[in-house]
């Protein structure tokens, strides 16, 4: 069976087919990638930055449009209700609570607009309580950033009991509670700049996405080149299965000959094997002179 299978044609049966397998993987791995990029989130566009005002309501959610949105707002800020968000990086989008836990604060301070309303700010991040740039800047501040919604309390897997001034989410509907005199707007902004400058470590945040459609023409393509890739396999089996047939036939005709003649008497004459017919040839008649009979 070996010599079959290593016979000159098999082999290169054997490299067509691993190439086949290699190039027809490859390519339906690439086709699912492109259909998996297709539905990830793409760039929404980023229009100039408006007042916060009239994106963030007093007791009304923010809106889906209105997330990531470049914002603007002046006040002042209140220094005695600055709150510290525990266990979090300098990135929105990073997980908080017990997965950061130790890794630093957000700056939550609340910004009283000209109409009486308080506008929460993540100022940015310090790596410890006590550092000297979290102080409060007085007077009248400008604080361009972009609009977040208002986390859940359960967002985050809290780490334990924080002290007090220490929070573990930005919630609306807790900082109510913490901050009892103001009335709060929806959501949060996370401050990119100041006037005057601060000198905390600004949080990152990511600008608008929208969510994008899956191209399921490209799943679809994904499938079909593994679908042949299954074929060439069969076909391959095809093959070799039938030359491996083909060989054994062979050597059974060539054991049966080989009893037959083990069987046959010693001196015996070996039958004579079927000839075909000659054909026949017509060979053309001759006619001869008839003779002449003399008187």
């Amino acid at each position: 069976m070996l010599r079959t299978l290593l016979a000159p044609r098999l082999v290169a049966l054997h490299l067509l087919v691993i190439g086949v397998l290699v190039s027809f993987t490859f390519l339906g791995r690439w086709q699912l990638g492109v259909f998996e990029s297709s539905g990830a989130p793409k760039r929404a566009p980023d229009p100039a930055p408006v007042a916060v005002t009239e994106l963030a309501q007093v007791g009304q959610h923010v809106s889906g449009a209105a997330i990531s949105r470049r914002v603007t707002a002046t006040g002042t800020y209140d220094a005695a209700h600055q709150l510290l968000v525990a266990d979090r990086v300098a990135d929105v989008a990073a997980p908080g609570g017990r997965a950061a836990q130790g890794d630093g604060f957000w700056l939550l301070t609340p910004l009283r607009l000209a109409d009486g309303t308080v506008v929460p700010v993540v100022r940015g991040w310090v790596a410890r309580a006590d550092d000297p740039a979290a102080a409060v800047p007085e007077g009248t501040v400008t604080v361009t950033g972009r609009l977040r919604p208002a986390e859940q309390t359960d967002d985050v897997m809290r780490s334990g009991n924080l002290p007090g001034g220490q929070v573990a989410t930005v919630s609306t509907a807790e900082l109510i509670n913490l901050w009892p005199d103001a009335r709060v707007r929806d959501g949060f902004v996370v401050a990119s700049a100041q006037e005057p400058p601060s000198r905390v470590t600004p949080v990152t945040v990511s600008p608008p996405t929208e969510g994008g459609g899956f191209t399921w023409r490209n799943l679809a393509y994904a499938l079909q080149w593994w679908i042949f890739a299954l074929f060439a396999v069969y076909m391959w089996f095809h093959f070799v299965r039938d030359a491996l047939r083909g060989r054994r036939e062979r050597e059974r005709e060539q054991e049966q000959e080989q009893e037959q003649e083990q069987e046959r008497e010693p001196g015996e004459p070996r039958p004579l094997e079927p000839q075909p017919p000659e054909p026949q040839t017509s060979e053309p008649q001759t006619s001869e002179p008839a003779a002449h009979v003399e008187a």
